[in-house]
């Protein structure tokens, strides 16, 4: 299969990722507690507009509607004999409306975790986990996606079940963690843990990096933990749009646009080649990350001040790597390259 993403990184400065499929779907009238998977079968022509609503948006890569396709997963809505149907179809209308587009766009699989714990931990075995992350890397690969794109992992013994399931596959991959615990994730995974990780993979990601966490503040922090550690392959960043808040019963998000776009343009100048939105993020962010992409100057790597001035304070003091002894530099202001 064509590595559409490698060749779409020879070429391109930053790439536009997708932003958040479950507020979406939300709007469009998922109720909670129900299975989005399920839509590619009893509703395509809504994942057909949500994939829609970002290639309008100007994205070049979005994720399918398949986040929660693990049989783990599917088997809490009583689907868990679906998981090919399910996958396959959801990568299908991705490759349907990515083949509409006029341009290059990645139909990018969605691989979310299992729910379970691993040993030794849980007793999810290392096994079972590549068997039910193969068993959908199969189906999504089925359906046409060019790449497969684990996301929202914790730990790092899941990571590697997914890894060695993507190679089972041959498919080449993307991963992402997420960093909401005062900058570890919630198995205690560091940035730096994790650009170390990367490197003992027998068949190490196109990229890696970050996504979800607690804002758009943190994860740029996470970024440059990522760049400290002198990793030479493409990052990812999917913020949050904001911080979640309860209005009248619902969550909203209060990243705007315009902050979602600075977001964008600091996430590529801290050392981020793919740039997206998590939780929250809608096509009215994404159209304006676009245009900021597109017509803001590359500047110099921000520091920790310029990035709180910007978009907000951090979550929490901590990235979680001092005890690794490589933490992103706070230094003072510099002044913006002409």
């Amino acid at each position: 299969m064509t590595n559409a993403l490698s060749k779409l990184l020879e070429t391109n400065d930053a790439i536009l990722a997708d932003g958040a499929t479950g507020t979406n779907l939300f709007n469009m009238g998922l109720q909670s507690g129900d299975a989005p998977e399920l839509w590619n079968v009893d509703s395509p022509d809504k994942i057909r507009a949500l994939y829609k609503g970002w290639i309008d948006a100007g994205c070049d890569l979005f994720l399918t509607n398949t986040f929660g396709g693990t049989a783990a997963r599917l088997k809490l809505h009583d689907a868990q004999n679906r998981v090919a149907e399910l996958n396959r179809i959801g990568a299908e209308l991705g490759r349907e409306l990515a083949d509409q587009a006029g341009r290059t766009v990645v139909v990018a699989g969605s691989v979310g975790p299992t729910g379970e714990i691993m040993e030794p931990v849980g007793s999810l075995t290392h096994s079972d986990a590549v068997e039910m992350f193969h068993e959908q890397a199969e189906a999504i690969k089925e359906g046409g996606a060019d790449v497969l794109w684990v996301e929202t992992i914790s730990a790092p013994e899941e990571f590697r079940a997914a890894a060695e399931a993507f190679a089972l596959a041959d498919m080449p991959w993307c991963g992402t963690m997420s960093f909401d615990t005062a900058g570890r994730t919630m198995m205690g995974v560091t940035s730096a843990d994790l650009a170390m990780i990367i490197e003992t993979l027998p068949n190490p990601p196109i990229a890696f990096g970050a996504n979800c966490g607690t804002g758009s503040s943190d994860i740029l922090r996470t970024v440059l933990g990522f760049v400290a550690q002198g990793t030479e392959r493409p990052l990812i960043s999917k913020g949050n749009a904001g911080i979640p808040k309860y209005v009248n019963g619902s969550i909203h998000y209060d990243g705007t646009p315009d902050l979602m776009a600075q977001y964008a343009v600091m996430a590529r100048d801290a050392g981020a080649t793919i740039i997206g939105g998590c939780c929250g993020t809608m096509p009215v962010h994404l159209r304006k990350m676009r245009e900021a992409l597109d017509t803001i100057p590359r500047n110099t790597r921000p520091t920790l001040d310029q990035i709180t001035q910007a978009l907000g304070a951090f979550s929490s003091d901590s990235d979680g790597t001092e005890e690794t002894g490589v933490q992103p530099e706070r230094r003072g202001r510099r002044r913006r390259r002409a």
